[in-house]
């Protein structure tokens, strides 16, 4: 009888584990802008000993209700950039669609050692970029071939990290085109939302994604998104920043770790 509770037990766990990273990864999401990749990727392989290539997949899969519901937060505040948003989607798709490909190409070291230089990156934008909330887009044409051009890097990194591109599509809207810091979140969110599905259904056909851990992430996130956007409203942006560096600094010694161990084998 032990032995065959111990599965239960480990599904009952896994469960709560996955729950508990949607709560997390629904505020962050709603509070920086991001799919929520950049928690749920590293937290997938460090609690539940995903590889990265299916915590990537899966993660990539439970962005989607998440972004959904900070999207109609963010636009309530009319912070959402709405054609801008859909030609960075348009680069995203195909992005997607490319970082997908690759997934099974790369080997696991090499992923996570990308990944760590992704959070690194990360964290000195987010010390370069200085938040304004009074700007907004002005959409010509060498902005338009820039939006295109920044589509298809995130897709691209969406589809083989596991980012929803938010990571990449805030700091750059803001520091590159000059939007305020909430019109970059709320543009993002809408942005990463085809481009998500667009990378999970390639991951599919090449199952690279945990069912379960998927719908669990996903709809646990969508009850913590609106709260997390509600606070971006009135916390401070440069605190915020300091903050989030600290976790992905925390994150990044983590997966970099992990990389020399998988190296050594």
């Amino acid at each position: 009888m032990g032995a065959s509770d111990q599965p239960r037990r480990s599904a009952a766990a896994s469960v709560l584990l996955f729950v508990s990273i949607g709560l997390l990864t629904g505020f962050l999401s709603g509070l920086f802008g991001v799919g929520g990749g950049v928690v749920i990727v590293p937290l997938l392989v460090l609690l539940l000993g995903f590889d990265q290539r299916r915590a990537a997949g899966t993660s990539l899969a439970a962005i989607v209700p998440s972004a959904a519901v900070g999207v109609v937060s963010y636009a309530l505040s009319d912070a959402v950039a709405w054609i801008p948003a859909l030609i960075l989607a348009a680069g995203a798709v195909l992005g997607a669609q490319f970082g997908t490909w690759l997934l099974p190409r790369v080997s696991q070291t090499a992923l996570r050692w990308a990944f760590v230089g992704f959070l690194l990156a990360v964290i000195v934008s987010l010390f370069v970029v200085i938040p304004s909330r009074d700007v907004q887009l002005t959409l010509l044409w060498p902005a338009v071939i820039g939006l295109v051009v920044l589509g298809l890097a995130t897709g691209t990194v969406s589809g083989l990290l596991g980012v929803g591109g938010g990571i990449i599509v805030v700091p750059a809207l803001i520091l590159v085109f000059g939007t305020s810091d909430l019109l970059a979140k709320g543009t993002s969110l809408l942005m990463m939302i085809p481009a998500a599905i667009s990378g999970t259904v390639g991951n599919i056909i090449r199952r690279n994604i945990d069912p379960l851990g998927a719908v669990c992430v996903g709809l646990a996130a969508c009850t913590t998104t609106a709260l997390g956007a509600w606070v971006a409203t009135s916390i401070d942006p440069f605190t915020a920043n300091i903050l989030f560096a600290v976790f992905l600094a925390f994150i990044a010694t983590q997966m970099a770790l992990k990389a020399v161990r998988g190296r050594r084998r």
